[in-house]
């Protein structure tokens, strides 16, 4: 019988922790209890593969010093021990740190990433805030929406309208309440005093719907929400106050009611839906004979867009006034690419050099939902960890094991063994920069998810506003008060989506993207959240410093800090 040991997040066993550059080289140490004869690390990059001889330290470890290699990408091993019983591996098995097979394990992960990696400073120093524009606030008098049969509630305080989708799935979000850059800018005050550094915006660009995921015009800033000078002067003054603008870049698709697609005729110009001769026409895909087209998730009003289309990619991307660029020059800090996972990995990689180009200090974030540094989309396997293509992306795999933690679905081992894979795969310049999230407009608000709500995001025809109870709404916002203290004592940027810090509650879209309370906050839970993001901000060892965390019960997780050889050590319990 023999016992093999090997822990990826301690340093005894590999160091240098964590994802390494290229051209380095990674020290692994196996412990072993047992009677063994040798040991091997198997190595695999690529197509190829390695058996790298260990050195026996004693009757109880091996160790071996494994070159990365200069090529960024990621570099898996597991280890093979060779007994008078026969060969045993030691693996990383999904929900643990290491185990025993009679049989080739799952591997180990090293995330080998480009030496010149860097992203923007401000990220790790910032707590950021995710803002819908038509949602947040009226500056001076609200602007009649201008797309097709659009119109405005009647008071602040209604409810989104919630329409059925139709056959086509577009559910028509043409709702709207009077939000603008003025009102943006008019709370940059409120904003400031909360201790948000970075405002990330839902798009802001001409489009039918209200939330602007049809583009209509990439070049014209919503008549509904102000003009590309409101644009500019909430840059102008955001900087003043410390304050980064993040735009939303939806490059996937268009909206077929678009400059571009103009399917309905609304536009001037001739769109690609009516004619092959349209400047745009490259764009699309159409079927010339019957006139079909491929769009987003078979939602027609989305039509998707071949990226990698030269004219395309100039007009996004490359050009001298690319709409990349236009913005970064108007005062933008940076991008979220929506659906990053479903752009080519070769477009990502030009508009980032595009966005650095125009400034070091400009970010680009990514929408995945799965593990940035290994992500298979569309069957080819993607990193976007390695230092070409995002600065960050949202951490929708940190927010779920958050989640299932304070619901009680998962235990503090379950948790540490999720973060310390995030640890030890992410680049620091990208730990230090995701997105870390708990609320977003995809999903039902978080404090009606803290407060075990069951059946938060029904089919569309069945959604209805359901109020929580005063019960289930102190439950909820407690929870979500110590999942954020979670995520502010942890590498990267916490982002609130706006309203959770003011107990605004809601299940799935639309009303997930009520108007803020203004006048009806929670003022306590204003202040616990504020006082966390303060505490945050005040402390250069949560912003930069290393972080080591394990479970100290199953209700329990510990995490400690470290910066110029100080310490801080933070307990985490959850409520149930």
């Amino acid at each position: 019988m023999i016992y093999l040991w090997h822990d990826p997040y301690l340093n005894l066993d590999r160091f240098p922790l964590g994802a390494v550059p290229a051209g380095s080289a990674v020290r692994l140490r196996l412990r072993v209890a047992g009677e063994s004869e040798r040991a091997f690390v198997r190595l695999w990059r690529g197509g190829g593969e390695e058996w790298a001889p260990m050195r026996a330290l004693s009757d109880s470890a091996y160790e071996a010093d494994v070159p990365v290699g200069r090529e960024k990408g990621l570099l898996w091993y597991y280890f093979v021990v060779d007994t008078p019983d026969g060969r045993v591996y030691a693996g990383k098995p999904e929900d643990d740190v290491c185990a025993c097979y009679d049989h080739e394990p799952p591997s180990f992960q090293i995330t080998v990433y480009d030496p010149a990696f860097e992203a923007p400073e401000w990220m790790r120093d910032s707590v950021m805030m995710q803002i819908m524009v038509d949602r947040f606030f009226i500056g001076g008098k609200a602007n009649p929406p201008a797309g097709r049969g659009a119109y405005l509630h009647k008071s602040w305080n209604e409810l989104p309208d919630l329409r059925p989708a139709a056959a086509d799935g577009d559910a028509e979000a043409i709702d709207f309440f009077g939000g603008n850059l003025e009102g943006v800018r008019e709370k940059l005050s409120y904003l400031k005093d909360l201790g948000i550094g970075a405002i990330y915006l839902n798009p802001v660009f001409r489009a039918r719907s209200n939330h602007k995921y049809d583009v209509g015009d990439y070049l014209e800033i919503d008549p509904s929400f102000g003009t590309e000078a409101d644009f500019e002067r909430l840059t102008r003054e955001a900087a003043d106050a410390g304050i980064h603008v993040v735009l939303d870049g939806v490059f996937s698709h268009t909206g077929a009611d678009s400059r571009y697609f103009n399917r309905y005729g609304t536009y001037p110009s001739i769109g690609a839906y009516q004619s092959p001769d349209s400047p745009y026409a490259k764009w699309y895909r159409i079927d010339p004979r019957t006139g079909k087209y491929d769009s987003w998730w078979g939602i027609d009003t989305l039509p998707n867009v071949n990226e990698t289309e030269p004219s395309f990619l100039n007009f996004i991307v490359n050009g001298d006034d690319s709409v990349i660029a236009h913005y970064l020059r108007s005062g933008a800090s940076g991008w979220r690419l929506d659906v990053a996972d479903e752009l080519p990995m070769e477009f990502i990689h030009a508009l980032r050099l595009r966005a650095k180009a125009e400034g070091a200090q400009n970010c680009v974030i990514g929408e995945v939902w799965e593990d940035p540094t290994n992500k298979v989309s569309y069957g080819r396997p993607r990193s976007y960890a390695l230092g070409d293509t995002l600065d960050s992306a949202m951490n929708y795999p940190l927010r779920d094991t958050v989640l299932a933690f304070f619901l009680g679905k998962q235990d503090a081992y379950h948790l540490a063994n999720a973060v310390n894979h995030q640890l030890s795969t992410l680049p620091k310049p990208m730990l230090y920069s995701m997105m870390n999230l708990l609320g977003s407009h995809d999903k039902p608000r978080v404090i009606n998810v803290l407060a075990g709500s069951q059946n938060l995001e029904p089919p569309r025809e069945q959604r209805a506003f359901t109020p929580l109870t005063p019960e289930q709404y102190a439950l909820g916002s407690e929870r979500f008060v110590r999942a954020f203290e979670l995520i502010t004592l942890l590498p990267g940027m916490p982002c609130l989506y706006y309203g959770d810090e003011a107990g605004l509650t809601g299940m799935g879209d639309p009303f997930c993207r009520l108007p803020y309370p203004w006048g009806r906050e929670d003022r306590a839970l204003q202040t616990r959240i504020q006082s966390l993001i303060r505490r945050r901000n005040a402390s250069p060892i949560l912003r930069r410093g290393d972080t080591t965390l394990r479970a100290l019960t199953p209700d329990a997780l510990q995490i400690t800090r470290t910066l110029d050889g100080a310490s801080e050590s933070f307990t985490i319990t959850r409520t149930i």
